[in-house]
């Protein structure tokens, strides 16, 4: 079954992460720390070593639903994105940097690992996310 890849998009570093074989639950989760067209060829690498069949990408918004700058810098990345053939899916990304500082709080995640594994766990809440929606029942 082909794969879906979660990316946290970020200045200095992005998470991301990919689905179990099933499509059923957020795996391997990294952050990397490239950026431009090195990071569009990594993920594009990924990507194809994966057989990853969509791209979740992670869409900041605002608490009032509207877009900001932060979300102009990920659309065009996004579209970095499309032109390299990938699929690519927006997801409301909202309050999920929140939610993983509060998880890595629950886990003791202080200093240097925590910036380390912060965009990491986020990509794996938006990929969760993302795949729970998928496999709601109707």
């Amino acid at each position: 079954m082909p794969r879906i890849l979660a990316i946290d998009y970020g200045d200095k570093r992005t998470g991301v992460c990919l689905s179990d074989p099933t499509g059923t639950l957020a795996g391997q989760a990294q952050t990397l720390t490239l950026q431009g067209k090195n990071l569009i060829a990594a993920i594009v690498d990924m990507a194809e070593r994966n057989q990853v069949e969509t791209v979740v990408v992670g869409l900041p918004r605002n608490m009032d639903g509207s877009y900001g700058f932060r979300a102009e810098i990920t659309q065009e990345f996004v579209e970095k994105l499309r032109t390299r053939g990938l699929n690519i899916v927006l997801r409301d990304e909202r309050l999920t940097t929140v939610s993983a500082h509060n998880i890595l709080n629950t886990h003791n995640k202080r200093g240097d690992k925590r910036k380390a594994v912060v965009d990491a766990v986020a990509a794996s809440l938006i990929l969760q996310d993302y795949l729970d929606f998928l496999n709601r029942p109707l």
